[in-house]
Parts: structure tokens; sequence; C-alpha cells
């Protein structure tokens, strides 16, 4: 089934590609392809490895390529006013399986390895809710991640330098800052609670060694659901 044929009601068949997105001011400000691993059309999981090329941000790839953060900083306020350009970007080192509820949920899961197979982190990811569309979903990083422990031992805030400093310049509005402080919280007590998708353990995963890369498709850098 063709992107164009497919409604977006429709789940996602294995194996397919879902292309990941995130929108701001009508424009696209990343897009990765992944491919499907399971869709019950509540519940999406995808995967990403290394090799995948996506559309990014100039200054996030610059800051990747050089070290100097100032550019991913400088980022932020080219985000803020709309006025950011993207490049193809190669995902590198690690293996990604994410978990979207696609309901209305404010964060989402990502479950980084290695390419042998070793977990390294957690992250719950905060962000807006993703939409589905034909090619895949539609969200917005929110800048402010939790990361924990692949045992679920500890857990630790990240970036909320940034998120703050996107408050300050509104990119995060204050009807987004009331939505996260509660996703935050019902974060915290699934983990707590060891509930939800924190009741599963750790998802033995590997691509599929018969699926190609996946590749965006043409005009996936284009805001058009």
């Amino acid at each position: 089934m063709t992107p164009a044929a497919r409604g977006t009601d429709v789940p996602f068949v294995p194996g397919v590609t879902v292309v990941r997105r995130d929108i701001h001011l009508g424009r696209v400000w990343s897009a990765q392809p992944h491919r499907a691993i399971s869709d019950t059309g509540t519940l999406l999981e995808i995967g990403y490895w290394p090799g995948i090329s996506a559309l990014a941000p100039t200054t996030w790839t610059t800051a990747l390529r050089t070290g100097d953060d100032t550019s991913r900083k400088d980022g932020l306020a080219n985000l803020a006013a709309g006025t950011w350009e993207l490049e193809p970007w190669a995902w590198r080192h690690t293996v990604l399986r994410s978990r979207f509820d696609t309901t209305g949920e404010w964060f989402s899961l990502h479950h980084f390895q290695t390419p042998a197979g070793e977990p390294l982190r957690l992250y719950v990811n905060f962000e807006k809710p993703a939409v589905r569309t034909r090619i895949g979903i539609d969200t917005l990083d929110l800048l402010v991640d939790l990361v924990v422990e692949p045992d679920l031992s500890s857990a630790t805030w990240k970036d909320e330098d940034e998120y703050a400093h996107g408050r300050r310049l509104g990119f995060i509005t204050d009807a987004d800052h009331r939505a996260v402080e509660q996703a935050r919280e019902r974060a915290l007590g699934l983990l707590q609670d060891r509930a939800g998708p924190f009741a599963e353990p750790w998802p033995v995963w590997k691509p599929d060694p018969a699926w190609p890369l996946p590749v965006l498709p043409n005009g996936a850098g284009q805001f058009v659901r």
C-alpha cells in the first residue's frame, strides 16, 4: 500500500516505512524514516538504526559534527522564529526502538541499545501528541527528557536548561508547559509503580536483516498530511 493510498486510520504493517516528523509553524523541523515493528492503531512501535538518512536542522548537525554545542543552542532561536534550514543526516552508533501512544499522550519512549543488542538507556521524550499521517506521525519535541537506566533503577532529567530557554523564547507556550508538567508527573508515577510502558521488560529487538534501510518518501520535508 502506497502512502497516498492508505488512510491515516489504517495501522502500519510490520516492515513498512514510518516517517516521524517534528512540525512547527507549519514547517518540517525534522523527518526520520523508520521501520514499523508493530501497530495496534493506538500504540505504534518503530525501529531506527545506524545508516538511516534523515532530515535535520543544520544547527543540530553542525553541533554533532564539530562537538560545539553553541550551534545547537543557536538553533533554538531559529526554531522559535521559524528560520531553520534542513540537511540530510545519517544516524550513527545506536539502535533505537520507539513507542508512541497515539491517543493524545504528551510523551513517547525510546529504547537505545548497541547494534549487538546491549541495552544502553531509555529516553522518555516529552513532545506534542503524535498525529497520524499517511506516511507516519507528526509531533514536536518539547526539549526536555527523562533518561532512565535500562533496569529502571534510576532516572535523570535532561535538557531542562533548553526547556527553560524554549519557554523564554515563546517556543513552548504556557499551555504546552502545563501539559508537559502533567505528563512529567504521569511518567514519573508510572515509572515508580512499574506500570504502563514501564511494566514490560526491555524489548529484545534487532532490525530484520532482510529489511533495507528505510528512506524518506518524496515530499516528506514538506508539511502535508
